[in-house]
């Protein structure tokens, strides 16, 4: 049997703002959808570590970063239209047996 894959995002957000917390409100929604119990989130706050913002070529925010599985996927905004993000970021939802 194969080692299941485990999606990593980072989620970079300035601080508290309605759409940082809208975006991952939405991309903690569409893992738990599809992709069962295999990701990651990790959620970066600009206002603690703003180098991070240059390093990781960030320019606007909130902005979503598929780590993992390879091929580095950036999505910016609050993730809201799903079927963009989801295309985006490449995941296939999980087929449900009728």
């Amino acid at each position: 049997m194969g080692k299941e894959e485990i999606w990593e995002f980072w989620l970079y957000i300035a601080g508290q703002t309605p759409k940082s917390i809208l975006a991952l409100e939405n991309i903690k929604k569409y893992s738990k959808e599809h992709l069962s119990a295999k990701y990651i989130i990790e959620v970066i706050d600009l206002l603690k570590s703003p180098q991070l913002a240059e390093q990781d070529q960030i320019f606007a925010i909130p902005t979503l970063v598929r780590k993992a599985p390879k091929s580095l996927r950036k999505i910016i905004g609050d993730l809201s239209n799903k079927e963009k993000v989801l295309t985006g970021l490449n995941i296939r939802p999980i087929a449900v047996a009728d």
